[in-house]
């Protein structure tokens, strides 16, 4: 009795040894990104004083005199600011909505495929263009849309069609952009969908076909259902940037010509190109401060939401 006692003792400290160890690799793991994230995200909140002073380089952060909202007044009343803010805000949602719903459909495309090197090979393709620069891919949209060599309108003369003014046309660019935002930036959420898929147990959807489920009904009734809550949980992160644009893609690609800004001139283009007017970084700071507040504010609104209509998939 004596015996089994000290050897389930042995056996207890090792598993904490083991426990202890474990949880010491994946603190050293950790120490590099949060040390990262302390320096780059957090030290530098104390600039925020800057949005709310009459920034000098020669004078420094705190020997600039305190102007309190009036940084904030230059861009809310701009004749421009709610046209900006309305572009901002409808062509981030639409590129939410089209992200998720193509990024689904091919997470479950991949998800029927069997072979292992098939696989590997969309998802190379599919993740590629995320690691090509905006200016890059500027270049390859003007291929295809420049007016008078490109290949779209050369294809449209080709067939008796006339060639579209792409660059004077602001209504078809809500599109345009759409399109390019799905191409580079859907191959990483297909494939953490694609991720969540594998994680189902390959005995549901065995139990589905013995009851006679068609593949649409399994992939309606299973497959779907299973990646709701990773989508909510994408969706909520992605709110936070709302009112944020990517600054690449609305500058590159639409060259920034001047005919196209109803549509496609958006916060940070607008405050970009009045910074190099009048150079205020105060100004800059108080954009970026309303840019953060409003984005946690719809990030805490959305998750109120998504808590009260199922808590288990609300971020907190």
């Amino acid at each position: 009795m004596k015996n089994a006692v000290t050897v389930h003792t042995k056996q207890t400290k090792r598993k904490k040894s083991r426990l202890t160890k474990n949880f010491w690799q994946l603190l050293s793991l950790e120490t590099i990104p949060m040390l990262l994230v302390f320096v780059f995200s957090y030290i530098p909140m104390f600039g925020i004083i800057i949005a709310f002073k009459d920034y000098k380089y020669r004078r420094g952060i705190f020997g600039s005199d305190w102007v309190g909202l009036k940084n904030f007044d230059f861009l809310i009343k701009s004749d421009d600011f709610w046209r900006v803010a309305r572009n901002t805000i409808c062509m981030n949602l639409l590129f939410i909505v089209a992200g998720i719903v193509f990024a689904v459909i091919l997470a479950v495309m991949l998800f029927d495929v069997r072979n292992r090197m098939a696989i590997k090979t969309y998802q190379s393709c599919l993740i590629t263009p995320n690691f090509i620069s905006w200016v890059v891919v500027g270049y390859i949209a003007y291929i295809f849309l420049n007016p008078e060599y490109g290949i779209i309108n050369r294809a449209l003369t080709a067939i008796g069609l006339q060639g579209v003014q792409w660059y004077n046309s602001p209504k078809l660019w809500p599109g345009i952009l759409n399109v390019v935002s799905v191409w580079k930036g859907v191959g990483m959420n297909t494939v953490m969908y694609y991720a969540a898929l594998m994680g189902i147990d390959s005995e549901i959807f065995e139990a589905a076909e013995l009851d006679g489920a068609s593949k649409l009904q399994k992939i309606w009734n299973i497959t779907i259902p299973s990646l709701v809550p990773i989508v909510t949980i994408l969706f909520i992160l992605s709110i936070g940037n709302i009112f944020r644009a990517d600054f690449g893609l609305f500058y590159q690609v639409t060259r920034d010509v001047g005919a196209l800004y109803e549509t496609t001139d958006v916060l940070d283009t607008y405050i970009f190109r009045t910074m190099k007017e009048i150079g205020d970084m105060s100004v800059s700071s108080a954009v970026g401060l309303l840019q953060s507040v409003v984005g946690f504010i719809f990030v805490v609104t959305v998750n109120k939401i998504v808590g009260k209509i199922d808590p288990d998939r609300s971020l907190f």
